[in-house]
């Protein structure tokens, strides 16, 4: 879509969901989405542009017809930025934008008190298949399968600061694209961007852990605040 078309449809759909009359309080955010995965959660996860490495994490829950703000954090993204999921490639350090369910969470720590969602505790044979010739491609697996390449893999144990808790982003997970690219997940800071994942604190993952109902149906919606990947377009 041209950046100009996009324009137009956000302030047209400013003007239809803006301010309430006489408040001049703007709508949240999950109420401009075009689509929000039909739950009552959603993450956003919005960079300022689409080259940023950093920008805020927000979740919400739909109450009464309204979306309700429940906690934010600052956030980290891929070294080389974000471009749209469909065009992702593996290995850019990209962060995809997009529409994505959470599938299940997982941590070298003990899921925190409180926590709902599916969560796998790792292990020292927990890996991430990453190899796109292996029939386990964008898979937890545990142990590794012998089509499946430790080079091109990630034993989850072998990162114990970002992985001391995370949820899966459900980027091409379903029906994995081979070459797309696989272990996107929302996890805890590392020392710097990420290599396509989002980022946050350690204590925004752990109070997004414990919010996340599979009951609401949770998804999170990745985007920049402008352009061809503004959050609006999903």
């Amino acid at each position: 879509m041209r950046p100009g078309r996009l324009h137009a449809l956000v302030s047209a759909s400013l003007l239809l969901l803006g301010a309430a009359p006489g408040t001049g309080d703007p709508s949240p955010l999950p109420a401009l989405l075009a689509d929000t995965g039909g739950g009552s959660q959603l993450i956003t996860a919005e960079a300022s542009a689409p080259g940023a490495t950093s920008g805020t994490l927000t979740w919400w829950e739909r109450r009464g017809g309204a979306w309700v703000k429940e906690g934010s954090a600052a956030a980290r993204f891929g070294a080389n930025g974000l471009v749209e999921g469909a065009a992702r490639k593996q290995g850019t350090n990209t962060t995809p934008t997009g529409l994505y369910d959470l599938p299940f969470g997982f941590g070298l720590r003990a899921a925190p008190t409180g926590t709902s969602v599916a969560y796998r505790r790792v292990s020292a044979d927990s890996w991430w298949c990453q190899d796109d010739d292996s029939a386990s491609y964008n898979r937890w697996v545990e142990p590794l399968p012998g089509d499946c390449r430790a080079a091109e893999s990630e034993r989850l144990s072998s990162y114990p600061t970002p992985y001391a808790y995370a949820l899966v982003i459900g980027f091409n997970y379903r029906k994995p694209v081979r070459g797309r690219g696989a272990g996107i997940f929302l996890h805890v800071n590392g020392a710097g961007a990420t290599a396509g994942c989002v980022s946050v604190p350690r204590d925004a993952m752990r109070r997004i852990l414990q919010w996340v109902d599979p009951r609401k149906g949770p998804h999170i919606a990745v985007g920049t605040a402008t352009g061809d990947t503004a959050l609006t377009r999903y």
